[in-house]
């Protein structure tokens, strides 16, 4: 899979929407996450640990050829990426345990994917195939892709604060139309141009476990989050962070590393749906708004308010 000009454009985008989370984020909650830092901790261990070993189960009783399993699990190694951020934003989770996930995990998989990929190769195909990420070009992608955007929206809110309230709502919106307009990239444009390429026949094959792990990972990391007694907002966070992974670096892996076309089928796959679902999610939080089981979102949109007065 080679870089097209849609790949690029595609970069440009989702460091724009990072930037845009970064905005949100208060350094006073940055410092909360690090002094308070179960949250963190049960949102690394359940993407880290609990969602691959979830995914092998699943996908280890079905009958789907071997190499869409690996890529399955290929996509369950990845960390969390720029959708899981911009959903927190735009409903108003824990914003910053979001971007920390995001950082975190970017890094600790540098190491983790080929360790889990070489596993679900043995295990699924009899074969070993030894790769290895190239650390620095990877490192510099999570970097200018999404730390770099990250820290200057923060930054800037810490320095220009009046002017960050002032340009937040309009950013949002810009983020949003940004949004539908990658995913409709990634559906709709010829694989030749950096879209999905992806058939009927792979589609429908595909999809009932893409979206079984899906929904298993918003309700693994919510679970998890509400278990550890961190607030009903902090693990509904945790579960987006779970249920959405970074299918940029999935293709990077399965494409480029492996140059496999079908273990690349699960992340295309992925990349067209799990930002919708993890709206529909959103939304039936936002719907059960009034109750008081979630009335710490309330809390917070209203703070916010009487904050910007």
């Amino acid at each position: 899979m080679n870089l097209t000009y849609i790949d690029f454009l595609v970069s440009a985008v989702l460091a724009t929407i990072m930037f845009g989370v970064g905005l949100s984020i208060n350094l006073n909650d940055l410092q909360k996450i690090y002094r308070s830092p179960k949250a963190f901790i049960l949102g690394l261990v359940s993407q880290m640990i609990l969602l691959p070993l979830m995914v092998f189960l699943i996908i280890g009783f079905t009958d789907l050829p071997p190499t869409i399993k690996v890529g399955f699990i290929i996509l369950a190694a990845c960390p969390g990426g720029t959708t899981s951020g911009f959903v927190t934003v735009l409903f108003r989770g824990n914003v910053a345990l979001s971007v920390s996930l995001i950082a975190v995990n970017s890094l600790i998989t540098l190491a983790t994917i080929p360790l889990l990929v070489n596993l679900a190769l043995t295990v699924f195909t009899g074969k070993h195939s030894p790769f290895e990420l190239p650390l620095v070009a990877s490192f510099l992608q999570i970097f200018f892709i999404t730390l770099l955007p990250a820290i200057s929206g923060v930054l800037l809110r810490y320095f220009r604060e009046k002017l960050a309230a002032k340009i937040e709502k309009p950013v949002r919106t810009v983020m949003i139309i940004l949004f539908a307009g990658v995913y409709a990239i990634i559906a709709f444009a010829d694989e030749s141009s950096g879209g999905s390429g992806i058939t009927g026949a792979d589609l429908w094959s595909i999809l009932p476990y893409a979206v079984l792990i899906n929904f298993a990972g918003f309700a693994v990391g919510l679970i998890m989050g509400l278990v550890g007694k961190t607030g009903l907002r902090t693990s509904w966070t945790i579960g987006v962070e779970v249920a959405l992974q970074n299918t940029t670096l999935a293709l990077l892996v399965a494409g480029t590393l492996i140059q496999s076309n079908e273990m690349v089928k699960p992340a295309l796959v992925y990349a067209l749906f799990s930002f919708w679902t993890a709206l529909i999610y959103g939304i039936a939080v936002k719907k059960t708004d009034r109750s008081t089981l979630f009335g710490e979102f309330r809390e917070i949109r209203e703070k916010k308010k009487s904050g910007n007065r």
